[in-house]
């Protein structure tokens, strides 16, 4: 049953993408939509038995690599952290696949688009299922390589080629991280297992790692470089630009990607090595300060965008703030609560973004659109629910994980809690103004919608219909429901999933904080609903004449472009590092050195010294006895004569005449 749920996605994305054709768009549809549903029927099994009955298990497949003391070998590691995960992933999968169907239904490359959805889910899951790193690393790679292909589905365009190639290079910088970490990790641990390295965490806490003779901390170092891995995946600050523009992928791409499965692997991946992070508190504090200020980064910026499924984007880097420094704040399981809820409403956003711009013949600029409720009334419900539990209104799912992450935050009592409760609080007044600023913008607003647009205006149809419904009751009920077993005081839910040093844990301290600190967050949330109201409907006009004065235009094109984090990293490092690959590798190295040193130069002497001993050859006999009687007197010379010779003359000064030769004959020869 355990290795259905992995490989039944594996095989649907096999039938689908090679039969595709014969199978047609109903077979392929069906094959991989069913797939999916049974793995997220046998996940629900799984979740009973292993974190309902604390049946914890380990399936050893198969050997992969054996090598003196290397041993890694193709295993699955199931625990409460690993079933929650496999819901998460799997639901959220089939109700995107079942949601594309419709939404894909008049593409004519459909069959590959859901074998692409099936291979990602594989690898999702092969990535929290995996009892190595290697594994894990596998998976990581594989949810990669995945999103490239659904970022660049539609691959005529030029914007969606430009924002997969930018996704696959930023994830490579922070993948190269993480494979330094594992590496570093085999260094101390002579293993890559899970269990051994987690029981072993302790008695290496004081180990330190040689590097350039200076001395490091081990755990410290390994848990930095595989927070980098973290960063990249979860788009943390820094290596976040690729996110907003994997927006130029289909919308059930975007909820698939932005909801559930790859961005969320970053934050799995700190919870999952929890042992070695609670043993390197320094690594901990860079977890925090980068989480709480990629929240407030998202959330300023997603306040001024205009493209609507953007600005769901930034709310999903923001969110992925809140998980991160909640898991430095060594509280993984209040994250790992708010990566399951934040699941839910994030994918009924995206979804219902999506029935909008089918609806709106793809039109996603929310200046573009307005008045539209009355057309679209079940949209905009649904967008509605989806809205209200992001900014974490009272008793819906974000409410019960945002106000947790906020609370245990002021009750650490430290400069990194007291910064991360501070910028969290701003950032649920953001949260709460860009969420409501855009049902105003795209329903409730003047229209600025084409005539000819709204006469095909049309409601999402049964089939987009049921995965924003189950969606929607999700993000009403999930939180509540597992709530107390999950985050609850005394649950043993977790086990031995998550591992926190009892000085890290403040989550019953947080039950004993001033209520101005708990009612903080409510008090952002209607003031941002309110202040949205303000400027979108009556004040329009105001904001407008606002943002043409001197200090709101600086501020808003600050915010607007991103704090200008994209136009550093073009001008500073992509245009010097393409400056460099054209002129020092391509044009010194590769057409000059290589090529004098190599073929060109080599060829070029040799021809040259043909034609000199083609001169030569005059066909008398007494010529060439000459010549070889000089040659072989030469040759006798210098053999006598080497021991003297080599008091005078250097080695190095062969290879410097040969160089010089050679460049001479290649570069007079070009010339």
């Amino acid at each position: 049953m355990y290795l259905l749920i992995i490989f039944l996605p594996f095989l649907a994305s096999v039938f689908a993408g090679l039969l595709g054709r014969f199978l047609g768009f109903r077979g392929a549809a069906l094959i991989t939509t069913s797939s999916v549903f049974f793995s997220a029927i046998l996940s629900i099994i799984a979740f009973y038995e292993v974190a309902l009955s604390g049946s914890h298990c380990t399936i050893e497949l198969s050997p992969w690599f054996f090598s003196e003391m290397f041993d890694a070998s193709w295993g699955f590691y199931f625990d409460s952290l690993t079933v929650v995960m496999l819901i998460v992933v799997t639901s959220i999968s089939t109700l995107v696949h079942l949601y594309s169907i419709s939404y894909m239904g008049q593409d004519p490359h459909l069959p590959r688009f859901m074998s692409y959805l099936s291979i990602f889910t594989f690898f999702m899951l092969m990535l929290v299922t995996a009892d190595n790193f290697l594994q894990m690393f596998f998976g990581w790679e594989g949810v990669g390589l995945a999103s490239y292909l659904l970022i660049n589905f539609w691959f005529t365009r030029l914007q969606a080629s430009k924002a997969s190639i930018k996704a696959m290079l930023v994830n490579r910088v922070g993948d190269f991280g993480l494979a330094l970490g594992i590496l570093a990790l085999y260094s101390v641990f002579k293993t890559l297992d899970f269990s051994t390295v987690f029981a072993c965490a302790a008695h290496v806490a004081t180990t330190k790692l040689i590097f350039c003779n200076h001395e490091f901390h081990a755990l410290t170092c390994i848990c930095i470089l595989l927070f980098v891995g973290a960063i990249g995946k979860s788009a943390q600050l820094g290596l976040h630009t690729w996110l907003p523009d994997a927006m130029e992928g289909p919308t059930p791409v975007s909820a698939l990607i932005h909801a559930a499965t790859m961005v969320t692997a970053g934050v799995f991946m700190i919870a999952r090595c929890s042992p070695l992070f609670e043993y390197a508190p320094k690594a901990l504090l860079c977890v925090a300060f980068l989480g709480a200020m990629t929240c407030f980064f998202a959330a300023t910026t997603g306040v001024v965008q205009n493209d609507l499924k953007r600005v769901i984007a930034y709310s999903t880097a923001s969110q992925l703030g809140y998980m991160v420094f909640a898991c430095g704040l060594s509280h993984y399981s209040v994250g790992v609560f708010h990566l399951m809820n934040h699941a839910f409403f994030k994918a009924l956003l995206f979804l219902s973004a999506g029935s909008v711009i089918h609806a709106l013949a793809d039109e996603q600029d929310m200046r573009k659109m307005g008045g539209i409720v009355q057309l679209l009334p079940f949209t905009y419900a649904m967008m509605c629910i989806g809205s209200f539990s992001l900014v974490g209104f009272p008793f819906l799912t974000g409410f019960y994980s945002k106000d947790v992450i906020l609370e245990v935050a002021y009750a650490k009592y430290t400069i990194s809690g007291n910064f991360a409760y501070f910028l969290g609080s701003v950032c649920v007044f953001f949260t709460s103004y860009y969420s409501f600023r855009l049902l105003f913008l795209t329903f409730l607003s003047p229209s600025a919608v084409f005539k000819s647009g709204l006469q095909n205006l049309h409601d999402a149809p049964i089939i987009m219909a049921i995965p924003l419904i189950i969606l929607a009751i999700g993000s009403i009920f999930v939180g509540y429901v597992a709530k107390d077993m999950m985050i609850g005081l005394g649950t043993d839910f977790w086990s031995n999933s998550l591992f926190v040093l009892p000085k890290n844990s403040v989550l019953l301290e947080s039950e004993y904080i001033p209520q101005t600190q708990k009612f903080l967050p409510l008090i952002c949330t209607f003031g941002g609903a309110i202040l949205a109201y303000i400027v979108n409907i009556p004040g329009m006009w105001q904001s407008y004449y606002l943002k043409c004065t001197n200090t709101g235009r600086k501020l808003y094109t600050f915010f607007n472009k991103r704090w200008f984090f994209d136009k550093v990293y073009n001008d500073f490092i992509s245009e010097n590092a393409l400056k460099f690959g054209y002129n020092i590798s391509f044009k010194t190295l590769d057409k000059g050195s290589f090529e004098i040193l190599g073929p060109s130069g080599i060829s070029q002497t040799f021809l040259k010294l043909t034609q000199y001993f083609s001169q030569l050859q005059s066909g008398l006999i007494y010529h060439y006895a000459v010549i070889m009687l000089l040659g072989l007197t030469g040759l006798i010379t210098i053999i006598s004569l080497w021991e003297f010779l080599e008091i005078f003359l250097d080695s190095k000064f062969y290879f410097v005449y040969i160089i010089s030769f050679l460049y001479y004959n290649y570069y007079t020869k070009s010339m």
